[in-house]
């Protein structure tokens, strides 16, 4: 089968990526893809395996960007400061690429060796970050869902415009993040 002149998969995941952070991830349909691509809708099936593997991919792609984000948002920091400058990073994305960013908060399926390593090198950012803290293993665990938890929480309902009320987002999701450092701080066993 030909291939698309001036395609590749890479570009197809690109403009998808475009998309749903436009549209929404949810309402992504490879006719749009084609679309914006200027080719016809079975050309796309020489690049993705259907819209399952384009939202794979879109997955993939978000997870490995925000792994980008937070190691580079957490390097020379150490603590609650690198606490705060990861949680910057995260809302910073989801901010900018709210269908990409979508794409990422389903876990991997269990066979999905790719996704899961790449979802799980930024668990281990999130660990060596909390390493710190002293926590014992299972707590370090909680700790990493309480700390996406909450970010997802404050984004998902930011970008909902679910804080109408006269007071700074940015100062309230400092104090939350101080409130969450706090926390983790009393966990410790030395705390």
């Amino acid at each position: 089968m030909a291939r698309s002149v001036g395609i590749d998969r890479t570009k197809v995941i690109a403009v998808a990526a475009e998309l749903a952070d436009e549209f929404g991830l949810e309402q992504l349909t490879l006719a749009q893809v084609a679309t914006r691509l200027g080719v016809k809708l079975p050309s796309l099936y020489n690049h993705v395996d259907g819209l399952p593997d384009l939202r794979r991919a879109l997955a993939l792609l978000g997870i490995r960007q925000l792994m980008v984000q937070f190691t580079q948002a957490a390097i020379g920091k150490a603590e609650d400061a690198a606490i705060i400058a990861m949680a910057d990073a995260y809302r910073a994305y989801a901010r900018a690429h709210p269908g990409l960013y979508a794409a990422t908060l389903r876990a991997p399926g269990p066979d999905d060796v790719e996704a899961l390593q790449a979802a799980q090198s930024i668990v281990e950012v999130v660990l060596t970050v909390l390493e710190p803290y002293g926590l014992a293993e299972a707590a370090a665990i909680h700790a990493v869902r309480g700390l996406r938890s909450i970010i997802h929480g404050f984004v998902t309902l930011e970008l909902a415009g679910g804080f109408e009320l006269p007071l700074d987002h940015d100062e309230s999701f400092r104090w939350l993040l101080h409130t969450y450092s706090a926390g983790v701080r009393a966990a410790a066993p030395s705390g």
